[in-house]
């Protein structure tokens, strides 16, 4: 496993994590087609925020389990803790350092009804 910095567009908010890349994934549920972002799925033990906690905003809706967290400055959605599996983050490979997902395969998720 590799370690991978990550932050928001400000740098306020900057996290860690590990991972090899199995796969990314989309996902079709109504928050998610809006962010239009690229997630990879990291257990909460590969993941570690080292700055900016007090500039997490976060947003829940429909059953209030997922929890989606933005920076309060620059608005971008680093990561959220995911409903379904919430012993797991879904990062927004965008917010990763030189990051190129060239070559990672994708799968859609469908996350309708499973907010």
């Amino acid at each position: 496993m590799e370690t991978h910095l990550g932050s928001c567009h400000c740098q306020a908010i900057q996290f860690e994590i590990e991972t090899d890349f199995p796969e990314l994934t989309t996902c079709d549920c109504s928050i998610c087609i809006r962010k239009n972002a690229l997630r990879l799925k990291v257990h909460e033990s590969n993941f570690r925020l080292k700055s900016g906690e007090a500039n997490l905003t976060k947003y829940q809706f429909h059953t209030h389990t997922a929890e989606h967290y933005f920076c309060k400055t620059c608005g971008i959605y680093p990561f959220h803790k995911k409903s379904v599996t919430p012993d797991f983050y879904g990062i927004n490979v965008f917010c990763l350092e030189g990051f190129d997902p060239e070559g990672i395969p994708v799968r859609a998720t469908v996350g309708k009804g499973m907010v």
